[in-house]
């Protein structure tokens, strides 16, 4: 299901500055002409991979020829979450066109406020899409150093179970810059240092025998009675569907387990690690609707649980060719525009949009695309008793960190994927360097890490956190890596600390999730934190603009009766 792509921190608009980085010494960029790795020597050789040629340019380096296995795209097309997914597009671009296209202003240029956008514009109409920063993405936000390596806002994962992700590739045609993984879900081994657990579903069996043969196959973190418990525990949730995993908003994972009389231990083995990779926290905290709304999608949809990563950076292999098609639709994009204020009419609605530079823009309807923790600061005074945006004070963002580490060699103990550490300081990681085509290096690693639960580090030095990161690897990479670098040294780090990011997943929050449509004409609401069916994740980004692009749809009449009476009014001052 879409929620583990959360393994994505927020990069809120008005927190830029805490973006931190260090460089360490490092050694002259080395150029590898010609070079190549081959797929037997990285160990993920198999009948369904195929070779694929990326090319990358370092300062000061001759061309490196790039080759990296990636596996075929699954079969998701006649999905039933997908033709879902497929015919709400469908609706935007098969609309009637508008006699009069309405100006819709949107604040907030990530996944959500993009979303919006794009379906607004194929629907006719003219968005204005603001970002407050000079980077697109958000939560997905990346930048560049002065070597040309990129470092990102977190380690962004794209699921099988995307059905409206997955839309959104095909519909701008970069399907192929998803580089998928082979079926299979990695763990550490902290009572093994530096060995691996894997469940791996088999291509030959449909859902849900493929996850349920990988979970029986693995026994070395589940025994046998506890996967019984477990897979009568889940029972409730497959027949009860969706009903059912609402209910479950009440209790944490731990609570949850324990009342199916599943041992502490399960928790502890396999449940730290999701509760982590899905909201930054500990199952002692997530609500259990979280993972059963995972496991159902894994484990109703063949290729719900495998993995891409995008072939480079999410600002500009993603979140361009939203902006290009939105652009040749009519719609603008705006950088450096940060919303200061919401202005307001005299019955409530918006008047305006005041941006930092004291510019005004006014529109047909206003959205805001904005993280919820930053909405709140922006909602007006008179907003703020009104249930619908009060409730809104329950949502809080998570504090996440990500780490990036330039090692001076290519470390032997990791995989072509994501790689779930089972650490207490670590959620998950990827060595990046294997992984994505634009980031390849066949001499060197470079390891992306998610630090959470973040809360007691987040104001902590960036050279603690690495200090603390090298601890956890040791244990990971116990004949490459020492806490004191006696073995891999360390060419430069980055660290990108996200005091808020996605929201907090606690029991009881789904209640607070507002609806897209505001209960003021003209103001809508969008963002992962939004009502849609997939939380906090990527997936529920882009689902959620499309509902706000679709609420705006149907209120087309209402607002153009309204922007014709506010005409009315001023021609009558």
């Amino acid at each position: 299901m879409s929620q583990w792509a959360c393994v994505s921190a927020t990069n809120l608009s008005y927190q830029a500055n805490l973006i931190n980085t260090q460089t360490t010494p490092r050694y002259d960029a080395l150029s590898f002409h010609g070079s190549e790795i081959v797929a037997r020597n990285l160990g993920f050789l198999s009948s369904q991979a195929t070779t694929s040629i990326g090319k990358r340019l370092r300062k000061g380096a001759l061309p490196l020829k790039v080759v990296c296995v990636d596996y075929p795209r699954p079969e998701l097309d006649n999905t039933a979450n997908f033709l879902e997914a497929a015919l709400l597009s469908s609706s935007f671009r098969a609309s009637s066109r508008p006699a009069k296209p309405l100006k819709v202003v949107i604040a907030g240029a990530g996944l959500a406020g993009l979303s919006t956008a794009k379906y607004l514009a194929d629907a006719g109409h003219k968005p204005i899409l603001l970002e407050a920063r000079d980077v697109l993405g958000g939560k997905i936000a990346a930048w560049k150093d002065k070597d040309g390596d990129w470092y990102e806002t977190g380690l962004h994962i794209f699921f099988g179970a995307y059905p409206n992700i997955q839309n959104l590739f095909g519909e701008l045609g970069i399907d192929d810059r998803l580089q998928w993984k082979e079926h299979s879900m990695i763990f550490a081994m902290p009572n093994k240092p530096g060995e691996f657990s894997r469940f791996d579903f088999p291509e030959v069996l449909p859902a849900p025998l493929n996850g349920i043969w990988a979970i029986l196959k693995n026994n070395e973190m589940l025994t046998w009675p506890e996967k019984v418990k477990f897979a009568i525990g889940l029972v409730p949730a497959i027949l009860g569907g969706q009903a059912y995993v609402e209910a479950q908003d009440g209790l944490t994972v731990k609570e949850w387990m324990r009342k199916q009389g599943i041992p502490d231990r399960v928790t502890t083995e396999v449940f730290i690690a999701m509760s982590k990779a899905l909201n930054f926290i500990n199952p002692d905290e997530l609500s259990m609707q979280c993972i059963l709304i995972a496991l159902n999608r894994f484990l109703q949809e063949k290729h719900g649980s495998k993995m891409a990563f995008l072939d480079g950076s999410p600002p500009e292999r993603l979140c361009q060719p939203i902006v290009d098609h939105i652009q040749s639709l009519g719609g603008e994009v705006r950088l450096n525009s940060r919303l200061q204020k919401i202005e307001l009419n005299s019955d409530g609605t918006v008047k305006s949009f005041v941006l930092q530079n004291n510019s005004v823009i006014e529109a047909d309807a206003y959205v805001s695309a904005a993280p919820v923790d930053i909405f709140k600061l922006l909602v007006p005074e008179n907003w703020k008793e009104i249930p619908y945006f009060k409730k809104l004070d329950k949502l809080v963002g998570v504090p996440v960190i990500n780490v990036h580490i330039w090692f001076d060699r290519k470390l032997k103990n990791t995989y072509d994927h994501l790689l779930f550490s089972r650490s207490p300081l670590l959620s998950v990681y990827a060595d990046m360097s294997v992984t994505c085509k634009e980031y390849y290096n066949p001499n060197q690693s470079m390891l992306e890490l998610v630090f959470a639960p973040a809360e007691e580090w987040i104001s902590c030095s960036d050279s603690e956190i690495i200090d603390a990161t090298l601890k956890e690897l040791a244990k990971l990479f116990p004949d490459e890596i020492a806490a004191d670098q006696s073995k891999a040294k360390i060419l430069k780090y980055h660290v990108v600390k996200t005091p808020r990011s996605v929201y907090k997943t606690i029991p009881d929050c789904e209640p607070c999730r507002p609806l897209q449509r505001s209960p003021l004409e003209g103001f809508y609401l969008t963002g992962d934190y939004t009502k849609q069916k997939y939380l906090a994740s990527m997936e529920g980004a882009v689902l959620s603009g499309k509902l706000c692009a679709q609420a705006i749809v149907q209120d087309y009449e209402l607002l153009v009766a309204r922007g014709q009476k506010r005409l009315a009014e001023a021609g009558a001052r």
